[in-house]
Order: C-alpha cells, then sequence, then structure tokens
C-alpha cells in the first residue's frame, strides 16, 4: 500500500537504495569467491603442466621453437578464439536458463479472449487439464529453486541470510518451509511479514463457513439484524422497508434506494430521486423511466449480477438536499478494534474512489486505480466509531459501510466478505494480512479471558427467536 503524499518518499528511496546496494554486494562477493576458485584452480594446472613429464622432455625442442614467433602468434590467437567461444557457450546458459525460468506477462482483456476461443471450439476441458499440470509442474520447481536458495544463504552472515529470506517469502508465502520460520525465532529482528496474507486469510474464513455453517459475522450479514444491532450502538440507521419484493412488485416511489437482498459491490443498486430521474449504481447510467429500470434490474437477474429476485427498499440518504447529491459511501475496513483501511466513494456522474490508510494518508492499494479521486476523507470520531464497534462482533474482520449524509454518517451494511478481495497489490494484501492476524489474536485472547458481547449475543438471540417464530 503506497502514500500518496512525498513526506516518506526520502526513506523510502533511501531504503530502496540500500536494499540494491545490498543485491549488489552480495553479487559482487560472489563473483569475486568464484574467482578466486577459478585462480586457484588454474594455478594449479599450470603447476601440473610445469611439472608434467611432457614439459620436462620437450624443453630443448621448446627452446629451438622460441625463436618461431609466428607459432606463438598463431597458438595465442587460437586461445583467444577458445576463450571467446567459452564466454559465448557461457552467456548463451546464462539467457537459456532466464527464458526457462520466465513468465510472460499478457493483458487480462488478451487472456480472456483466448479462453473463449477455446471455449467455443469445445477445447476448453483440455486446455484446463494441460494449465493445471503445467503449473504444478512449474510451481513444484519454481518452490523447489526458491528452498534451495534459502538453504544455499542458511550459513552466510546474517544481514545477507535476512535480505535474501525477505526476498523470498514474498513469492513463497504459505508454502514457506518450515526451516525458514525456524529461523525468525531463533534470530533478531527477523521479520515474517510477507507471510501474512488478507487473501489467503479471508479464503480460509470462507471455507471455515463453509465447513461449520456459522460465523459470527455472517449473521450480520443480514440487514435487519444489523440495522438492530446498530440501533444497539445508537448509530442512525436509514428506514427499511420489512418485506421484501420481486423487481415487478417494487412500489413506485421517489426518494428511495432499491437493493437486492444479498449484493455487493453496488451490483442491482438504483438510487431513485424521482420517478423520472434513477441512476444505476453500478454504472452511472441514468434511467428516464421506470419502465427502463424494470428492464436493467431484469437483466441483473439473467446475467446473475444479483443471486434472486428479491428487492428491499430504503431511505434515499443524500449529501446535499439541495442538489439532490447522493451521500457518498464511507467503507471501513475493521480488524477487532483496529481500522486498517478506508475506502470512499461517489457514485456520481460516475463512481470514484479514495483510498485512505489508518492515519488519514491518501494511498495506491491496486484496486480502481484508473478510477480514483481526491476524497475528503474521514475524522478521527468517525475513524473511532467503527473501531469501537468492531471491537464488539467477535470477528477478526468485518467491513462497515456508511453513508455519509448532510448530519454525519449514517449506517449501510456490514460486510463480512467484500467484493474483488483478492484485487489488493502485494503490499496492501501483506499489510491488511498482518491486521488480521494480530486481530485474531487479540479476539482469541479476550475470548479465553471471559469477553462476552453481550450485546452481539443479545442480537443473535433475537433473530433465533424469530426464525423459530
Amino acid at each position: 500500500m503506497t502514500q500518496i503524499n512525498e513526506a516518506d518518499k526520502e526513506s523510502n528511496i533511501a531504503g530502496r537504495d540500500y536494499s540494491e546496494k545490498l543485491d549488489q554486494l552480495i553479487e559482487t562477493e560472489a563473483k569475486i569467491d568464484k574467482t578466486k576458485v577459478e585462480i586457484k584452480k588454474h594455478e594449479k594446472l599450470i603447476q601440473q603442466i610445469i611439472e608434467s613429464n611432457t614439459m620436462k622432455k620437450t624443453a630443448r625442442l621448446r627452446k629451438l621453437a622460441s625463436s618461431s614467433k609466428e607459432k606463438d602468434v598463431y597458438i595465442e590467437h587460437l586461445e583467444e578464439e577458445i576463450m571467446t567461444y567459452h564466454l559465448k557457450l557461457s552467456t548463451l546458459k546464462e539467457e537459456t536458463d532466464r527464458l526457462r525460468m520466465q513468465v510472460q506477462e499478457f493483458d487480462y482483456e488478451s487472456i480472456w479472449r483466448y479462453a473463449k476461443n477455446k471455449k467455443d471450439n469445445g477445447e476448453i476441458i483440455e486446455l484446463i487439464n494441460q494449465y493445471i499440470d503445467q503449473h504444478r509442474i512449474a510451481e513444484a520447481n519454481f518452490n523447489f529453486l526458491l528452498q534451495s536458495i534459502a538453504r544455499i544463504f542458511s550459513s552466510e552472515p546474517q544481514e545477507y541470510k535476512q535480505h535474501i529470506y525477505q526476498k523470498l517469502f514474498k513469492v513463497l508465502k504459505e508454502k514457506t518451509p518450515e526451516f525458514m520460520i525456524r529461523s525468525a525465532f531463533s534470530d533478531d529482528d527477523f521479520s515474517l511479514k510477507h507471510v501474512a496474507s488478507y487473501r489467503a486469510s479471508l479464503t480460509n474464513r470462507m471455507r471455515q463457513y463453509q465447513i461449520t455453517g456459522e460465523l459470527p459475522e455472517m449473521v450480520l450479514d443480514d440487514k435487519k439484524i444489523a440495522y438492530r444491532f446498530m440501533e444497539s450502538q445508537q448509530v442512525r440507521i436509514p428506514w427499511l422497508s420489512v418485506e421484501s419484493y420481486t423487481y415487478k412488485q417494487i412500489p413506485q416511489k421517489a426518494n428511495i434506494v432499491i437493493k437486492p437482498v444479498n449484493g455487493a459491490g453496488g451490483r442491482g443498486v438504483y438510487i431513485v430521486n424521482e420517478i423520472n430521474d434513477i441512476i444505476n449504481v453500478k454504472n452511472g447510467e441514468i434511467l428516464s423511466n421506470w419502465d427502463l429500470l424494470l428492464s436493467r434490474m431484469e437483466k441483473d437477474i439473467v446475467e446473475k449480477r444479483v443471486e434472486k429476485d428479491q428487492w428491499v427498499i430504503e431511505e434515499l440518504i443524500l449529501e446535499d438536499n439541495n442538489d439532490k447529491t447522493p451521500a457518498r459511501d464511507i467503507k471501513f475496513y475493521c480488524f477487532y478494534g483496529q481500522v486498517g483501511l478506508v475506502l470512499e466513494i461517489i457514485r456520481t456522474p460516475e463512481s470514484k474512489y479514495c483510498w485512505w490508510d489508518a492515519e488519514g494518508n491518501r494511498v495506491f492499494t491496486g484496486k480502481y486505480n484508473n478510477s480514483l479521486f481526491e476524497g475528503l476523507g474521514v475524522t478521527n470520531d468517525e475513524m473511532e466509531l467503527a473501531a469501537t464497534i468492531s471491537s464488539r462482533i467477535p470477528s477478526p474482520f468485518i467491513r462497515i459501510d456508511f453513508l455519509k449524509s448532510e448530519d454525519g454518517l449514517v449506517f449501510g451494511e456490514f460486510t463480512p466478505k467484500p467484493g474483488n478481495y483478492d484485487e489488493f497489490d502485494d503490499e496492501t494484501d501483506e499489510l491488511l494480512g498482518d491486521y488480521f492476524v494480530e486481530a485474531q489474536g487479540k479476539l482469541e485472547h479476550d475470548l479465553i479471558n471471559g469477553k462476552q458481547f453481550e450485546e452481539y449475543k443479545k442480537i443473535k438471540q433475537e433473530a433465533n427467536n424469530d426464525s423459530v417464530g
């Protein structure tokens, strides 16, 4: 995750320069050692030749031939050619090895067209099987290579070892071998920060949900339960329809927001300012009548952008009531009492995004890089509100989404699994992964020490009673 401001630019450059110089130092020392070995090898060979019987027996002959300068020049020429061929051979070998390990990158659209063509030609299963086998073999070879490098440097000077290990951690991640992990506990200042992953943590969390059928945060994925919980926290919530509708049953009203019962990423969400002024939140399209709205909602269902034909309506929250400016989204990525990241979104005239870190700095995260804008940010009180609420939910992670009205934040929804969470760049993924691991540790500590989460338990029990009734 990279800050947009210039405050730390010099220190970042200094750190990068140090890392590059350490790379050069390691390479240079290796080359010096190799050269020393070669020198000793040739010195030994020369000594063997000098002491050989051939040299002794041909001493007189070499004295007689010493005047033959042409022969000496020719031999020297042949030696130079041999050396040139050796250099060419070495260069070609290095190039071959580099190409063998290199993976050529293509843009997503090119790969998508290639895959689509294979599917249309009835060759997609063969392609999948082929690439699964290739990937498995290539990944195994790549991991073996990196692990071999790690073992080679395990006995090198501490500074070199740590430098190389940090490079390898970035790639090996969860495949990091035990002997490298062991080093982190036997050596001082040996960080495992590159091993943590937000992607992996959330994916494992969803697998846990599949196996157990229950996670604390998934209870709050139900909007009505979420509203009850936020009311208990004295947080303002918009009014929400009690019942759900099919898209054809939705009442024609102004000043409402239409949302699918289960949705994410703005898919299937429509802002109805007036019956003839409707905004498709996902793409910013302006719809001029109700029939056009119904056709778009039907398309959402057919193209699987929403799971079911079940919709709710809720109060339209505006940032500016006079000019009908829709409220911007403020989404807090919360890790059990700590905010790790904030996403600010404006929806009109098109969706634009702004990321903030926990210190209030604008940052790049790898997501929405082509649709960024300079947002307004959040206050310390707003950050503290989100952090406090998340500390009352027994989960290492949950995203808490608000709308920013004229009068302050209005609760939107809880999001246990944000859409496209795999699209963060590696730096952000590692940072959020550390937040997740730290939150998990704090939560386990609190549970062991008897923290009750009474408000959460009360809302959950009420929801269970309602479902039974």
